[in-house]
């Protein structure tokens, strides 16, 4: 499967952000409870806070196997 990448200009970018960057989700309220619902893998590891901190050469697995990699800008 293609690893799709996520650019950013910062020095990190939230989960929550990203779900809302790739439009798995509308608002960034909706992050907490989508994460409850699905399971979204970084780096290999289970994780559901929408809080976590994505920096460059994180990869991000969602719920339907897409893989998302954070690219510095």
């Amino acid at each position: 499967m293609e690893l799709k990448q996520i650019v950013i200009s910062t020095a990190y970018i939230t989960l929550g952000q990203v779900l809302k960057e790739v439009g798995i989700i509308d608002t960034g309220g909706m992050a907490k409870w989508y994460l409850a619902e699905h399971t979204v893998y970084v780096n290999g590891e289970d994780e559901n806070r929408r809080g976590k901190k994505l920096v460059a050469g994180d990869v991000l697995t969602t719920a339907d196997g897409t893989e998302y990699e954070i690219v510095a800008n």
